[in-house]
């Protein structure tokens, strides 16, 4: 017979309950992220200086990728934190370094075009 979920060693082999996770999730589409940041959420954009001058979330954090190690001091580590790029690649590395450092950081799909449609505001 076989069990959904992996067996527990030992004579019971009793099924392992799954903890929920209590983390961001490593990549979020748009939509579920701009309601995030809605929510509470910080928004970490990790562009260079010249992308975020020509556009910017208004409430978004500028931390360059290459910095974000020392510009992750400026971040509330006791709420979720979405990590914004211009297409989705950047944010991801941004993302991972910050779960890296103990923050629940998940990157935001589909960048600051993807944040535009989904009815996040941009400041140019």
């Amino acid at each position: 017979m076989t069990h959904p979920l992996p067996l527990a060693p030992g004579p019971a082999a009793r099924p392992l309950r799954r903890r929920a996770r209590r983390t961001a999730r490593p990549r979020r589409e748009c939509g579920p992220s701009v309601e995030l940041v809605r929510e509470g959420a910080s928004l970490v954009d990790v562009r260079e200086r010249a992308e975020w001058r020509s556009g910017h979330a208004p409430q978004a954090v500028h931390v360059p990728l290459a910095d974000l190690e020392n510009g992750a001091r400026r971040l509330p580590r006791d709420r979720p934190v979405v990590v914004m790029c211009a297409s989705g690649m950047r944010s991801r590395s941004g993302a991972k370094h910050l779960r890296s450092l103990g923050f629940d950081a998940t990157s935001l799909s589909g960048g600051i075009g993807a944040w535009q449609r989904a009815g996040g505001a941009v400041r140019r």
